[in-house]
Formats: C-alpha cells, structure tokens, sequence
C-alpha cells in the first residue's frame, strides 16, 4: 500500500484527532490520577478488568491502533508506516497514554510475521494485538548471558511433544508474565546450529519463576525454571535448529525499542522527569545557574538525547523501506545506555545533598526517584545485549574489522 499524499494525511490526522478523544477515558485526563498509573502490560491478569487503562488499551486495540502497520487478518490497522506516524504524533500531540505495553508488540510479533507459520500467526497474533498475553523473553541463562550461543536448557523430542529442562535469568516480568519466547538446545553436539525456538505457556507444569531483588529496591528480574516442562509440537516456531537465525533478529528489534525508550523522559532511562526541569528546581536555570560545569554537561546531555532521537527516527525509516532493523540497532542501543547513565548521575548532581537521599522526612518524590532512577540505569549497559557484545557486533558488522588474531 502506497503512503498517502500530504493532503490525504492531514485528513487521516483529524479523524485520528477526533478518534482518540473520544476513546480515552475522562479518568485518565486528571493530571494528578495519571501519575497513580503504570504502563499497561495487558495480560490474562486484566481480562474483565473495568480499569480506565485497560479501557482505554481495548478501544485502541479495537481499532488495531496499538499495532496499525500489522495486516488486518491478525488484528493490525493494515495502515501504511506514514498513517502510523501520524497515530503516534497525535497521541503525543494530545498527551495520552500509551495504550499498551507489550514484549509481544516490540519483539515477537515481528519474528512471528516473519518466521512462523499460518495457524501460529493466526493464533499469537492478534492476542498480542488485544493485550491478552504478556510475553517474557526466555534467552539469558546462567553462564551464558552474553555468550548466548552457549546455552544449555535442553528440550528433547519425545514424538508427540516436547520435554524441556533448564533455567533462564534475567527473565524480565516473567513472574507477571502468561507466555514465554525462549531459546532452548535441541541439538547438543552444535552450537549455534543446535538452537531452536518455542513458545512456552507459563502456566504449564515444571515452570517456576523467582525474582531477583535489585540495589534500587525493584524487582523486575527473574530467575526462570524449567523441570520436565512438555509443550506441543506445534509450539516450535522456524525449522528445529534453526532458532539462532530468530533469536538475532528478535534482538535486533529489542534492541531497536529499548533504545527509543531510552529518549529523555523515557523510562528505559530509569530516571523520572526532565533533567531541565529538576535541575531548574534544586540547582538553577539550565542555562543561568552558577556551576558553569553542571550546565556544560546538562546541556550536552539534552543536545545528545537531540541526536539519539534523530538518529533512532533515521533508523526505523530505514527499517521499514528495508527488510527491518539491521546492525546499526547496536550503535543506538550503546549510545543510548550511555546517555541514559549520564542523565540519571547528572540527576543526581544537581540535587546536591537532596541527592543523598533513600526515604524518610524530606527526601521523596523526585528525590527518591532520582537516586532509585540512577541505581537502575546501571542496567542499562547489560539489558537488550551488553555495552560489550553491542560494541563487537559494531565492530564486526558495521565496521567489518577482522577478528583479533
């Protein structure tokens, strides 16, 4: 489908304009009950939920809004990449929340297009589009995070179904989680050509999920466990042994995403608030305040997040006009893990002593969220591919340097 000219556009905007007021629920436009909201995951947790968000995430989802660019016959809007842009400047434009946050949206559902049969997409797809499945990422595992080709959690044919021992950590929200995405070893005399990929319902017997308290106090990390788990054929996406080939492009999507939510005010950054508007408060006007250095650095920080996401919108549109995302992810996900580290501590700076704070009489709000946000962003450089591997894949694919001899 040929993207609409500029005239057809604006007509499209103004009926998108019109649409969204009318679906978004009046509980969510009180400034003060927004901030009470996290973001929506959807989920088998939700259904029947009469909550304002999930409202407001079915309505949109009705429409195929939260995926506009997927095919309608799996739930998508069937919209061009130019009417989707529209959808996001308009939800922008108008302040609304995200509809929906999703593994499935981000990740999945792509290598779903691309790689799964007809019954798969049929039957995953258009559950990612209604929010009725939260995914998880089942792929690090202890002693191969970032060598991941050296995974060991076997899954063994055993002709009418499949049999899965192992473990996975890290396994973002996996104890929210309904369905698993994972990398499992079919053939243990191979490496990368041994891997396969399946789904897993985390609701099958021998599935065990712990999370992983962190130093910011959180625990969106788990440890995942896999003992005797039997799953259906059908639940292999791709060849067996041919899952590496996924697994790569599912990261580079991930990586993709994570990236654009690392955009200041972003909350993969894991810092809440302008770093502007905080440092204006505690420490002064950016652009009038005393300690010349601090406003050196918070202003190269804003002129760097500038860049990132122009950097970040020149890549999708290549992706779209191409075949996806492509290597080029990895150089916007290190940058942007760098970036986002250098906010939070800037952050942290221009509190001064406010910066010092945990909980207790005088220290909450931006305080707290500061000093927890900074804590967090320590992750930044390991989640989605490590600052290490991203700067090899850089390096080899990018840059197409010979391996050290």
């Amino acid at each position: 489908m040929a993207d609409f000219g500029a005239t057809e556009l604006d007509a499209f905007a103004a009926e998108v304009r019109k649409e969204l007021a009318a679906m978004y629920p009046p509980e969510l436009r009180d400034p003060k009950a927004k901030t009470d909201y996290e973001a929506v995951w959807g989920g088998r947790a939700f259904e029947g939920s009469d909550d304002p968000q999930i409202v407001w995430m079915k309505r949109m989802a009705a429409k195929g809004w939260t995926t506009p660019t997927w095919p309608k016959e799996y739930g998508g809007a069937g919209l061009t990449a130019a009417q989707a842009r529209v959808i996001d400047r308009e939800l922008a434009a108008g302040k609304y929340r995200s509809p929906l946050a999703s593994f499935g949206i981000w990740m999945l559902g792509p290598v779903l297009l691309e790689y799964a049969n007809e019954d798969q997409k049929k039957e995953h797809l258009p559950r990612i589009v209604q929010g009725q499945i939260r995914w998880c990422q089942g792929y690090s595992e202890p002693g191969a995070g970032s060598d991941l080709a050296s995974l060991a959690t076997k899954c063994e044919d055993k002709g009418d179904h499949w049999l899965i021992n192992g473990s996975k950590i890290w396994t973002s929200y996996a104890d929210k989680a309904d369905w698993c995405f994972c990398l499992v070893r079919t053939d243990t005399s191979k490496k990368h050509e041994g891997i396969s990929f399946v789904l897993i319902d985390m609701k099958t017997p021998g599935v065990e999920t712990r999370p992983i308290p962190l130093i910011s106090g959180e625990s969106p990390f788990c440890e995942t466990f896999f003992t005797d788990v039997k799953i259906p054929k059908e639940n292999l996406v791709g060849r067996v042994n041919g899952g590496w080939e996924i697994a790569k492009r599912l990261l580079q999507y991930e990586r993709q995403n994570i990236s654009a939510g690392f955009g200041e005010g972003g909350s993969a950054g894991g810092a809440s608030g302008d770093l502007a508007t905080i440092a204006k408060q505690y420490a002064g006007d950016v652009y009038e305040m005393s300690d010349i250095e601090l406003r050196s650095k918070i202003t190269t920080n804003k002129m760097n997040f500038q860049a990132l996401r122009q950097t970040i919108a020149r890549s999708a549109a290549e992706s779209k006009a191409g075949n996806g995302p492509s290597a080029t992810t990895s150089i916007i996900k290190y940058a942007a893990a760098e970036f986002a580290k250098e906010r939070s501590e800037l952050m942290v700076e221009a509190l001064g002593h406010q910066g010092l704070g945990w909980e207790g009489e005088g220290f909450e709000g931006p305080e707290i969220l500061a000093v927890r946000g900074w804590l967090r962003t320590k992750a930044n450089s390991i989640e989605g591919g490590t600052s290490e591997v991203n700067l090899n894949v850089i390096a080899k694919r990018v840059l197409g340097l010979p391996d050290p001899k």
